[in-house]
């Protein structure tokens, strides 16, 4: 039986407006889906433990999937999804996978959290399974190994590019351009020819998704690493 824990944002709106953000819920669901096929067992964490708020531009037709409209019309799923544990609540814990899930919310509650960090770090160095998609990319930009080194310095890694950014109407919104702080951390990059594909990098036991629409490729890659890290 596999553990898998994904961490979602408690974080509902941008720092500079009123315009609600959050969690972009296809890149939470489809690894869910995924793993309760296989009868998975799946914590679901945030940094404060938990609402986990949804990114309101996720659910809209265009970018609703079928198997995050069927999560989202889930009463026990949605329950599920507001009851988090916190990162202190499972410290300590040990997990096949640890998995951020994205949206901009990431962007504020993942960077700076040492619960986070401490997780991912003894999740890595265990030769387990570390995951992130899109903005929660973001939450790897200062986990620091045990030799003091970034853990993403030299990997080849991806995440929502500042060009996306421009897509998404998003860039006088942001905190950051995540795009160019994980440049700085000396990270390969690595960005689909064409905005808004799907582009899922994995670099030994450190996975990585570009964007929303990496959501399925992302699931399953990480679902077949998993399988093959017995």
């Amino acid at each position: 039986m596999k553990n898998i824990l994904i961490i979602a944002t408690n974080i509902s709106r941008y720092s500079n407006s009123d315009l609600k953000t959050g969690l972009w819920l296809s890149e939470l669901t489809h690894l869910y889906d995924l793993a309760k096929t296989k009868h998975w067992n799946i914590t679901i964490a945030s940094p404060q433990g938990g609402k986990i708020p949804i990114d309101p531009e996720s659910l809209k037709p265009l970018v609703l999937d079928k198997i995050s409209k069927m999560y989202y019309e889930d009463e026990d799923f949605m329950k599920e999804l507001n009851q988090s544990k916190s990162l202190q609540e499972i410290q300590g814990l040990n997990f096949d996978c640890v998995y951020l899930s994205g949206g901009h919310g990431t962007m504020y509650d993942f960077p700076e959290n040492k619960e986070l960090q401490s997780i991912i770090s003894k999740q890595y160095e265990s030769q387990r399974i570390v995951a992130a998609i899109c903005h929660g990319v973001g939450g790897l930009l200062n986990v620091k190994l045990s030799n003091g080194e970034y853990l993403i310095k030299g990997k080849d890694i991806t995440g929502f590019d500042w060009f996306e950014e421009s897509l998404a109407r998003r860039k006088d919104k942001v905190p950051f351009n995540l795009e160019e702080a994980l440049k700085a951390r000396e990270t390969n990059f690595k960005k689909a020819f064409i905005p808004m594909t799907s582009n899922v990098i994995v670099d030994d036991h450190l996975i990585t998704g570009q964007n929303p629409f990496s959501s399925k490729n992302m699931a399953k890659i990480v679902v077949e690493e998993i399988r093959r890290c017995r």
